[in-house]
């Protein structure tokens, strides 16, 4: 018969091994804390991004030039809308992006060569190349209804908005925000005005 023989660990053998044991200890420790620390964060982004911040991506052309297609923006939840205020709306499902052009109680009248007045005053409108009457089916002038706003994209020959029965006037409670800034791509990120 052999026997096992078997060796007293030294002082500094079982020193290393309580490093060892400790150092696992705090590495599992703070592997859990930075695990939670993250879920956390991505959890109140989420909040954040769904009930303040929505971010949305461009479909279409009706905001051209001042959104292309494909780009992607945050907006601010608000139902506070002034002139020229870009704002996302819901639409049948969807989300429609155009310029709040008049509100409550305002008379907007629009020539057929496509130029907009709001109270009788023609509006200052920077942000379209082409005017064009488009697609319009109301009887103008036409005066916007009580917590209701008077929508149009900045492509006019292509937009359909509130110049037409189908669109109509955005609602308050179907405004998602106002769009105030861009993130992709990258070399146009910055507000939007």
């Amino acid at each position: 018969m052999s026997k096992k023989i078997t060796s007293v660990p030294s002082a500094t053998q079982v020193e290393a091994e309580l490093k060892r044991v400790r150092y696992n200890r705090r590495y599992r420790s703070v592997m859990k804390s930075t695990v939670y620390t993250l879920i956390t964060v991505a959890a109140i982004a989420v909040l954040v991004a769904t009930l303040w911040l929505p971010v949305l991506q461009i479909y279409g052309s009706s905001m051209t030039p001042t959104l292309q297609n494909g780009e992607i923006v945050f907006s601010v939840k608000t139902s506070q809308l002034e002139q020229g205020d870009i704002v996302a709306f819901y639409y049948n499902n969807k989300i429609l992006v155009k310029r709040a052009i008049a509100g409550p109680g305002d008379w907007v009248n629009i020539d057929p060569d496509g130029t907009v007045y709001v109270n009788g005053a023609m509006l200052d409108e920077p942000y379209i190349t082409e005017k064009s009457f488009g697609d319009t089916d109301i009887e103008l002038p036409y005066q916007v209804p009580d917590g209701r706003t008077f929508v149009m994209g900045d492509h006019r020959s292509t937009s359909v908005d509130s110049r037409n029965t189908a669109v109509g006037c955005v609602a308050e409670d179907q405004i998602v925000g106002k769009i105030v800034f861009r993130v992709w791509p990258l070399e146009q990120f910055g507000p939007l005005k």
